[in-house]
């Protein structure tokens, strides 16, 4: 064995390492993305808080937390990770979603109409 591959070998081993390490803490985002979202669904439908916090947490990585809080109409959902590793990361994702008895219903015989067709001929 050459010198040269006495240490290109080592270094190949712990770049590899790497790369493991970041497609791992990559998928651990999406996952913490996923896990907000979900959480931040169930919320908007008005669903118990122990349900909420079971829909993040069956989407997020193992051993995530979960925080839920609402602020006016909408419902915040914030999942948070720690990734175990050669650098200890913290992995959070947020999500929001309109709470559904926020949203006033229009009146049995009120006419709604989309943006920009004000009866002026505009195409939506």
């Amino acid at each position: 064995m050459t010198a040269e591959a006495a240490v290109a070998v080592p270094a190949l081993v712990v770049f590899t390492m790497t790369l493991v390490w970041a497609l791992t803490a990559a998928s651990a985002q999406i996952q913490c993305v996923d896990a907000a979202r979900a959480g931040a669904r169930a919320a908007a439908r008005s669903e118990p808080r122990s349900v909420v916090v079971a829909a993040a947490r069956s989407a997020a990585p193992a051993g995530a937390g979960v925080a839920l809080w609402r602020t006016g109409g909408l419902w915040r959902v914030r999942v948070s990770a720690d990734i175990p590793g050669p650098g200890a990361l913290s992995l959070s994702a947020d999500a929001v979603a309109l709470a559904e008895d926020s949203v006033s219903r229009p009146a049995p015989d009120a006419r709604t109409q989309p943006p920009g067709a004000g009866g002026d001929g505009a195409p939506w």
